[in-house]
């Protein structure tokens, strides 16, 4: 039996939800989510709240997929009335970066910069030309986008250069000695 799965949803003010057939359509100030509800697990939604209900006798799954279903909703809810944000560093002598309308250009070290087009649904800012804010109401899109920026040039351990997120800490290699 799902203990996280149990527990109501709130709706903080601003957010609407719809159930139609078994999709959840989430509306807040930050953007607009959908989510389809697996098979076992049925929703009850008010004004204020959403209650997830499995049958657990019947279906094996059922608990596994509440509990699941619970965490993608609440996450869901932040996003639409909060919103997320990942934010990345750029470490590294003349790594810079810039935002030009849907396009971002970053220059990592390589020969020609990298131009990076940002999804729909995600925001970009750049600050002091090294540090990249990105914002969106879907967690999953944002933790996607700042991955694949980060994999442009990811943080080496030697001299720690590359594209990090904020906070990250690297464990740094010594190189060689040099002794004979």
């Amino acid at each position: 039996m799902s203990r996280i799965g149990k527990r109501p949803i709130p709706l903080p003010k601003g957010v609407t939800a719809q159930l139609q057939d078994r999709l959840v359509i989430l509306k807040g100030p930050k953007g607009e989510s959908r989510f389809r509800i697996p098979e076992p697990v049925q929703a009850d939604l008010n004004a204020e709240r959403i209650q997830l209900l499995a049958d657990y006798k019947n279906d094996r799954d059922a608990s596994r997929l509440m509990g699941t279903s619970q965490s993608v909703l609440k996450n869901m809810v932040k996003g639409v009335a909060e919103g997320f944000v990942r934010k990345l560093n750029l470490v590294g002598v003349g790594y810079r970066a810039s935002v030009q309308g849907a396009t971002m250009e970053l220059t990592l070290g390589f020969s020609r910069p990298i131009r990076f087009s940002i999804p729909k649904g995600v925001t970009a800012q750049v600050e002091n030309n090294t540090a990249i804010t990105l914002g969106s109401h879907d967690a999953v899109l944002l933790g996607q986008t700042a991955a694949t920026i980060r994999s442009l040039r990811p943080p080496e351990p030697y001299q720690g250069k590359g594209v990090m997120y904020e906070g990250e800490r690297i464990k740094r290699k010594a190189g060689k000695t040099g002794k004979k």
